[in-house]
């Protein structure tokens, strides 16, 4: 795979398969200047590649990153081109270790920056605490603290809504999820889970997967409708990780952190609530942290309010290039 549809004549415009821990994975480089920063995107899901949706928000990061979209074993691309390889957080954490290897080498950087969409952020924060070296800073988005709690709280949420306007019919449908979520992982928590989602998007809590995305999708310059198949079988390929996700909970590990954290939250997302995510960070020990809540932003924050989302991202950047250079100072 080589250059594509570069309409931007960017320097950076790149689709590959690159070969890592046994099996050939789908990366998409997007950016401006080869001396800019790394910054990796792990995507949500698990198994929802959101390398189809980069063009929809990302372009004003190029000028200040060179953005790495990676669809992990069991997503998008590389699912496509490996039917068979189911993940366990095991084998992704091993994954990304090696593209974090692989990524230093080819853009000849130290350490690169991590940005955790959703389950991305999952296996971003689990990553950081494992190898904190390869990392320059993590950026959460979206963040997951504890999946049980995330679930409740935006179960109460939409119902609390539901009562506010009345709306019977919605409450029925609520009604009728019965108990959740429940303390155990099967295939009927995710039905359930897919029926609040519904009742979550109908009152803009949670992302919506209607036509509109589709479309967005569908413009994308990567964009083959194999992707579509393999969103329809990525929850089978990743049901390991469903169960790994079902018991995590940042809360019951250390708060202390080896690299800077900064987490950018929706102030309207009640699908991974920014409000347990904020409770959590206040807790948070590490070198730098700062914790920015974009106002009318669900969910998918980077789409919903992209001028606010990059204005953050911009003063994250500064801020670590002044600590660095600060750092720097007092070494030398």
């Amino acid at each position: 795979m080589g250059i594509m549809k570069n309409k931007s004549k960017r320097l950076i415009y790149i689709e590959e398969y690159v070969s890592i821990n046994g099996i050939n994975q789908y990366l998409f480089h997007c950016g401006k200047s080869y001396d800019n920063p790394v910054i990796l995107f792990l995507h949500g899901g698990p198994s929802n590649a959101e390398s189809l949706f980069a063009h929809a928000f990302q372009e004003k990061w190029e000028d200040i990153f060179t953005v790495v979209h990676w669809d992990q074993r069991g997503s998008g691309k590389t699912l496509t081109r490996n039917p068979d390889k189911y993940p366990t957080i095991e084998l992704m954490l091993k994954d990304l270790y090696e593209i974090t290897q692989y990524l230093k080498k080819r853009y000849n950087k130290q350490k690169i920056i991590i940005l955790g969409h959703s389950w991305g952020s999952v296996l971003g924060s689990t990553f950081i605490r494992q190898y904190p070296d390869e990392v320059a800073y993590y950026i959460g988005v979206g963040q997951v603290i504890n999946i049980l709690e995330n679930e409740r709280v935006g179960y109460e949420k939409v119902k609390e809504l539901i009562l506010q306007t009345g709306d019977r019919k919605a409450l029925k449908k609520l009604e009728d999820i019965g108990d959740y979520p429940g303390n155990k992982y099967d295939s009927n928590f995710m039905k359930k889970c897919m029926k609040l989602r519904k009742l979550q998007g109908k009152y803009d809590l949670a992302v919506k997967s209607g036509l509109s995305t589709f479309i967005t999708a569908f413009k994308s310059p990567i964009f083959e409708f194999s992707d579509g198949l393999a969103l329809l079988k990525g929850m089978k390929a990743n049901e390991k990780v469903y169960e790994f996700l079902f018991s995590f909970d940042l809360n019951s590990q250390s708060f202390e952190y080896k690299v800077p954290v900064y987490y950018i939250l929706g102030g309207d997302d009640w699908q991974t609530p920014f409000v347990i995510a904020q409770d959590y960070f206040n807790k948070i020990i590490a070198p730098n942290k700062n914790s920015y809540i974009i106002p009318n932003a669900g969910h998918m924050t980077m789409r919903d309010q992209p001028k606010l989302f990059f204005e953050a991202l911009l003063e994250i950047n500064n801020k670590e290039i002044e600590n660095y250079e600060n750092r720097y100072k007092s070494l030398s």
